[in-house]
């Protein structure tokens, strides 16, 4: 995961939170979240690049829309980068 860029890793967490969503959907989520607009030109690049990585998988729903799922591997990298985040965020740190 160390080698993914910010808003890979946020397709990522995006993706583990939905049910086989749909690049719409995951467009739509994203927009909420970075308050701006995400252009097909920005996001399916780099899903492409989560499913090389072997962190997705990409499959049809129909003939013009695809959909995704988080691997076991891209599971075990976002259980790994949880581990990774509480040893400095953990509850008994306490944000300033």
């Amino acid at each position: 995961m160390y080698d993914l860029t910010g808003f890979q890793r946020d397709l990522l967490y995006v993706i583990a939170g939905y049910d086989e969503p749909h690049g719409l959907a995951i467009k739509d989520a994203l927009e909420e979240y970075y308050e701006g607009e995400i252009h097909h030109g920005r996001l399916y690049p780099n899903l492409d690049t989560l499913v090389e990585k072997g962190l997705v998988e990409k499959g049809k729903k129909d003939r013009r829309t695809n959909v995704y799922n988080v691997t076991k591997r891209g599971r075990r990298e976002l259980e790994a980068r949880r581990e990774w985040e509480d040893q400095y965020l953990g509850e008994s740190t306490i944000l300033a």
